[in-house]
């Protein structure tokens, strides 16, 4: 059995520089642990780095290093769901484990990447894609192993968290504060993956998945996001009692009754949530997961969702289950076993991979949420009971009203809050308020979780 670990990484910004300075600071605490030396070989780069130890070969030919004889677990770190795709394929068709921080390639491929790494019989491990520093898909994967997930709800866009959280506190607008964001560097020049929703819905789908047993489907993530939300929203929430905060749901629906409606919801949207709530006192740029299930009941998984430190840590922790991997490995052999590596190892979604359920995923108008709806109406009598005569036709019933002093001369907003609908019920309903005369502006709506 060899005595030491090979590794190659592939990207050299914060993400790859982070492992490089990770390992070299804890490298003794490493060998500790895993029992082996465990070395970086090669890294791949467009530019020859001078602050890369001179032991390390810097290589611009990104599949060589895949395919290199001289490594046993490539460290996939440039994202991108293109060339990051073909290294991974490449690494796994020579042989490598790998270890990915990639959640758009995972989303959007990783049923193909998975199966193809199941055919060669490696792992990609992928800790860092989700929650950054958090180890929640070791938690998905392995501690609650022996439980029914019902629900999961995450706060897993540090950007979104920090911009929600700015807004609050500090009463600042939503342009302000990503402005902010960017120049502190949370925020990327072009932020849509982060203020739309897209990149939690990347890591939703791979959270779901662990947590039903279902193959990843990004492209049925509902996604909403949160460049509508205004500080007149976020102060009349915190006067109700609620925090406005943008989260990813993946909830099991029995249908009660209606086969039609069973399913999985899975959806990223900007949520009220009651102030006293654990995730509603997750700020910042922290990235938190709340899951609920059987028996275990709701447990919090909370920390940095991102930055060097944070996921270096998580790509380390990968590296490691994976040097365990490879151990047992060199013993099956050396012991004449039959068992392959598998034996040792969590399948890459939880589930063996041809016990996966078709649960399907719930349609938009199928999801149920409680509703935070504004509405702008001319200050004439008759109007609150036209809203609330519609709103009960549809069979919504309120939780609670507020009516607030004017904003413009003889107009005055309405906030109502409701008790969890069907979609389709709601999507009626508002649009037959906005049909009334007495309606001056489109109806805006939040949707409301008491995550209980």
């Amino acid at each position: 059995m060899s005595n030491s670990i090979k590794l190659a990484i592939l990207g050299l910004g914060t993400v790859g520089t982070g492992v490089i300075n990770l390992i070299n600071d804890n490298l003794d605490e490493l060998k500790r642990r895993s029992g082996r030396d465990i070395i970086i070989t090669e890294v791949g780069t467009r530019r020859q780095r001078d602050d890369i130890d001179s032991n390390i070969m810097q290589n611009s030919d990104l599949m060589a290093i895949a395919a290199s004889d001289n490594v046993d677990i490539v460290i996939e770190v440039i994202g991108g769901t293109t060339l990051a795709k073909d290294l991974i394929m490449h690494a796994i068709k020579n042989g490598k484990h790998v270890v990915t921080a990639n959640k758009a390639l995972l989303a959007e491929h990783g049923n193909e990447i998975f199966a193809f790494a199941e055919a060669h019989n490696v792992h990609v491990a992928y800790e860092a894609a989700v929650a950054g520093g958090i180890p929640i898909i070791k938690v998905m994967r392995e501690a609650l192993a022996a439980n029914k997930v019902d629900w999961l709800a995450g706060i897993i866009n540090g950007t979104g968290n920090f911009i929600m959280t700015e807004m609050r506190d500090k009463g600042r607008p939503f342009a302000d504060v990503l402005s902010e964001a960017q120049e502190l560097g949370y925020a990327e020049a072009d932020p849509t993956f982060d203020v739309e929703g897209i990149d939690a819905a990347h890591k939703l789908a791979l959270l779901a998945s662990i947590a039903f047993g279902i193959p990843l489907q990004f492209d049925k993530v509902y996604c909403e996001g949160i460049t509508g939300i205004t500080l007149q929203d976020v102060n009349y929430a915190e006067e109700l009692g609620y925090r406005i905060k943008h989260l990813g749901f993946a909830v099991r629906r029995d249908g009660q009754g209606n086969a039609d409606d069973a399913g999985v919801e899975l959806r990223v949207h900007p949520t009220l949530i009651p102030q006293d709530a654990l995730l509603a006192n997750v700020n910042g740029v922290k990235n938190a997961v709340l899951v609920n299930s059987h028996p275990l009941g709701q447990t919090l998984y909370c920390g940095d969702g991102a930055g060097a430190g944070a996921t270096a840590s998580a790509v380390m922790a990968d590296v490691m289950d994976l040097v365990r991997v490879l151990g047992s490995k060199d013993n099956d052999e050396q012991s004449n076993s039959v068992q392959n590596n598998h034996g040792h190892h969590v399948p890459h979604l939880a589930f063996i991979p041809e016990q996966l359920s078709d649960t399907p995923i719930l349609r938009a108008e199928q999801m149920i949420t409680g509703y935070y709806l504004r509405v702008h109406a001319y200050d004439s009598p008759g109007v609150l009971a036209d809203i609330t005569r519609i709103l009960s036709d549809a069979g919504i019933n309120i939780d609670a009203i507020l009516q607030k002093p004017a904003h413009k001369v003889g107009q005055v907003p309405v906030i109502i809050l409701t008790l969890p609908v069907v979609e389709s019920q709601m999507n009626l309903a508002i649009e037959k308020i906005e049909k009334l005369d007495t309606i001056t502006d489109k109806v805006v709506r939040i949707r409301l979780d008491e995550l209980a």
